[in-house]
């Protein structure tokens, strides 16, 4: 493609160079590619220019101060959002409906359940966030929520080649801020909840919010839909953002007018549900475990909703939903029978949901491990210890993902919330105990990594899977 025509509409007046890719690294620079030199964080892209030139990047886009030589400088103040833009044209086409969803719990069971009600209803669906891109033939890695939005408009285009025509993908406030989600058509957008996360990056939990609410503000095209969780204290917010908008709405949960949660009753391995919708309340036996679980559900099939699909054909499928890689995954049974669950809560709300969730079926004591990744929001260590303190009759504190922190010091962080919870430093060890502690009656929730493969110490990742480690401790 030519740099004007992608830039026809964006930018000024450009010259007719052929661009031959897009890249936001300048080392994945090769000859003909756009180079995107972004502020950071920890690192400018504008100090990478010349070795992007070098490269051959023909052209950089980046802010009107920044200094291009031996390129074509596209300037703007705002350079990730004109760069996805430009780079969507260079990708495009991409799959024929494409949602989101965003919030701080249940993005990742949310687009996940859609892409499964789609495959049942016989669309060819794919989900893109936390456990990488998945079809119902493969999945594919890719170490982020929201990819960067170079790979994140690729694997899109990639999908569509592959007959993809349903696509869902989770929407992170990191993702959002930085312009990673641009581009393509988004035709509904869904909000799950919000509580406390991701403070290290945003500050406040208004700047959290703002970023989220950049989905219904920007992102969902102007003849979209909205799907809103009702019965979180911000949904009337987000309500009346996306009317102000002008975006059709579906609300669901207690307080949803569309899919209104009549009743739950937790059964041996699932819950019961009744659903008030369109003028009738209905039955749903449903395989999964946990209020939350019931939440993503409804969130899911409201976005099937906003797709096409009446509520009546969707319905079906529910009672064949499966559970999410990591989340409220029965690991193993040890040695007494005892079940051990693992779970990606890594919040305090996200904690006290899991918690929530496995309390009815624990006959026992329901046994909490759980630790905190290191180099993110510290402030919400002790509420976590709290949460799991006032809900489980015994708390183990471990190491989750340190980082680049002293694994002790998170830990203190955490039992200043749960003074009499029992520390193990060592992940294996502190699940090896709390597999061996727990009698036939009881039940063990492994907290914080759920699906993650490794574990990040310092600047190495080292092989690490809670479900494979709890099978190995069981035996």
């Amino acid at each position: 493609m030519r740099l004007d025509m992608l830039a026809e509409g964006l930018a000024g007046n450009l010259p007719d160079v052929a661009v031959a890719g897009f890249a936001i690294d300048n080392r994945k620079v090769a000859p003909g590619c756009v180079f995107g030199a972004f502020e950071g964080g920890r690192v400018n892209g504008e100090d990478f220019i010349p070795q992007a030139v070098a490269s051959g990047a023909v052209a950089v886009v980046a802010r009107p101060q920044a200094k291009v030589e031996g390129a074509v400088h596209i300037a703007d103040a705002n350079p990730r959002r004109l760069f996805a833009r430009m780079a969507a044209r260079f990708f495009a086409p991409f799959p024929d409906v494409c949602v989101a969803v965003t919030g701080t719990n249940g993005k990742t069971s949310t687009v996940e359940l859609t892409r499964q009600l789609w495959r049942a209803l016989g669309h060819k669906s794919a989900s893109i966030g936390t456990l990488g891109v998945t079809t119902s033939v493969d999945q594919v890695h890719t170490g982020l929520t929201t990819p960067d939005i170079v790979t994140f408009l690729s694997n899109m285009a990639g999908l569509k080649k592959e007959g993809i025509t349903h696509a869902a993908f989770e929407a992170s406030s990191h993702g959002l801020a930085q312009y990673r989600t641009e581009g393509l058509p988004v035709m509904a957008g869904a909000f799950t909840n919000l509580s406390r996360d991701h403070l290290d990056y945003h500050g406040t939990m208004e700047e959290y919010f703002a970023a989220k609410m950049r989905l219904f503000d920007e992102v969902i095209a102007d003849d979209g839909m909205a799907v809103v969780w009702a019965d979180d204290e911000r949904s009337g917010e987000v309500i009346a953002r996306a009317k102000a908008r002008g975006l059709k709405l579906i609300t669901v949960g207690e307080s949803g007018e569309t899919l209104r949660l009549v009743s739950r009753e937790p059964t041996a391995l699932g819950q019961k549900l009744v659903i008030a919708a369109e003028g009738a309340e209905h039955k749903v036996d449903l395989p999964l475990i946990g209020a939350y679980q019931a939440a993503n559900v409804l969130v899911a099939a409201g976005l099937v909703m906003a797709s096409g699909t009446p509520w009546a054909k969707i319905m079906p499928h529910l009672s064949r939903l499966t559970p999410v890689r990591g989340r409220l995954e029965r690991a193993v049974l040890n040695k007494a029978g005892a079940p051990v669950y693992v779970d990606y809560a890594h919040t305090p709300d996200g904690l006290r949901a899991a918690i929530e969730a496995l309390r009815p079926h624990t006959k026992g004591r329901l046994i909490v491990l759980f630790g905190a990744g290191g180099d993110r929001d510290a402030g919400k260590r002790p509420l976590m210890g709290k949460v799991a303190s006032d809900m489980a009759d015994h708390v183990i504190v471990t190491d989750d993902n340190p980082r680049s922190e002293d694994p002790p010091s998170i830990r203190a962080a955490i039992m200043a919330g749960a003074p009499n919870a029992e520390e193990i430093g060592g992940r294996r060890a502190a699940i090896a105990a709390a597999t061996a502690q727990a009698g036939k009656d009881d039940i063990v929730l492994l907290a914080g990594k759920g699906h993650e493969q490794g574990q990040i110490i310092g600047e190495r990742v080292l092989p690490f899977d809670d479900v494979e480690v709890a099978r190995e401790c069981a035996q």
